[in-house]
């Protein structure tokens, strides 16, 4: 049994196929580091995101769990879509592009693009989404990057409420594990 399915069909829900995206995540971020003060490995990121979706949505859909793994490689790494559709195929490579941010823009029009791309987005692509942002709210409240004011926190957690507020719908236990996070919203002293 060839270990590598074609880039045509999607890849099978196994362990194995969950492994061999891990591996291909872990081998594109290696040598990234997130913005903590403990510069964690940057690969504990996209394995949050799919276990959030895996064991705090229900979320069962290989091609999101998969999307979720790979949904930094394109706009934080030197991988292309292309080598994406070759490794894991069409549906996985869509989602993944429907996730990344357009990098050769500045960091605010990036933003507002989520938002005003959020709504319009796939329900797979919610949920990736959605995932991605609980993440990061959860690192902000827990391990904040290194010199992040306060206004810049309370700043990136509304930002993601604008952008989870047209995410919504899809997912009732995602949706309200955001809520949770966001309610932990740094106050002013």
């Amino acid at each position: 049994m060839d270990p590598h399915p074609p880039a045509e069909s999607p890849l099978p829900n196994s362990a194995a196929d969950l492994l061999r995206v891990a591996l291909f995540a872990a081998e594109r971020h290696k040598n990234q580091r997130r913005k903590d003060a403990e510069a964690s490995p940057y690969i504990n990121h996209p394995l949050t995101v799919a276990n959030i979706l895996a064991n705090e949505g229900g979320v069962g859909d290989a091609v999101v769990l998969f999307a979720a793994l790979l949904h930094d490689t394109i706009e934080d790494t030197a991988t292309t879509w292309e080598e994406l559709e070759a490794e894991f195929g069409r549906e996985v490579t869509s989602v993944v592009l429907e996730v990344s941010d357009d990098t050769t823009l500045p960091a605010a029009e990036r933003k507002r693009l989520q938002v005003q791309h959020a709504p319009k987005a796939s329900e797979r692509a919610k949920l990736v989404k959605i995932a991605d942002k609980i993440a990061n709210l959860r690192d902000l409240s827990h391990r904040p990057p290194a010199g992040w004011r306060l206004s810049r926190k309370q700043d990136y957690f509304d930002w993601a409420k604008a952008v989870v507020d047209g995410l919504r719908g899809i997912n009732p236990a995602l949706e309200a594990a955001f809520d949770a996070e966001y309610a932990k919203r740094p106050r002013d002293a």
